[in-house]
């Protein structure tokens, strides 16, 4: 299954390469939003059912969400396995993915956010929707979950 994924992630950026899109770089903004200004409001309620923001995920819902980002997700493809945004085929994404390590982006982010994100898409990005057709809500949930613990405070 790794050599599929990581074929997977060359093949995405082959893809972006000959199509014209792609100019390599980091994120421009870290922090600015990514939900559409009308939808912000309601994305920023929606709260994850597997644990309250006042207590940290467990152990075995970030290794759930490490197991789906890292596999079926194909996150790890652009957001790297160090949840940085240097994936593979993140490398040639204007603008570049998510850096999760950025402590100050999660401080802005409210989950319901990074969900409408994995369910919609990203506009202006190559961030493509997520939920149904690859993941299910509930394991959208469990990635949002190991994207969080990339920042280390």
């Amino acid at each position: 299954m790794k050599f599929s994924m990581k074929v997977f992630g060359m093949l995405t950026a082959a893809i972006f390469l000959t199509s014209g899109l792609a100019i390599a770089g980091p994120e421009k903004d870290p922090e600015s939003p990514r939900v559409p200004a009308d939808q912000r409001g309601a994305a920023k309620k929606d709260k994850s059912p597997l644990y309250d923001k006042s207590e940290n995920a467990s152990p075995e819902i970030i290794a759930e969400g490490k197991a789906i980002f890292e596999g079926k997700g194909t996150c790890v493809n652009c957001h790297g396995k160090d949840g940085n945004g240097q994936g593979p085929a993140g490398a040639v994404l204007n603008p570049g993915p998510r850096d999760f390590t950025n402590c100050k982006f999660h401080k802005k982010r409210k989950d319901g956010e990074l969900m409408w994100v994995i369910k919609n898409g990203s506009p202006g990005t190559g961030m493509v929707p997520l939920i149904p057709a690859t993941i299910s809500e509930e394991e959208g949930w469990k990635v949002i979950a190991y994207e969080r613990s990339f920042c280390k405070k």
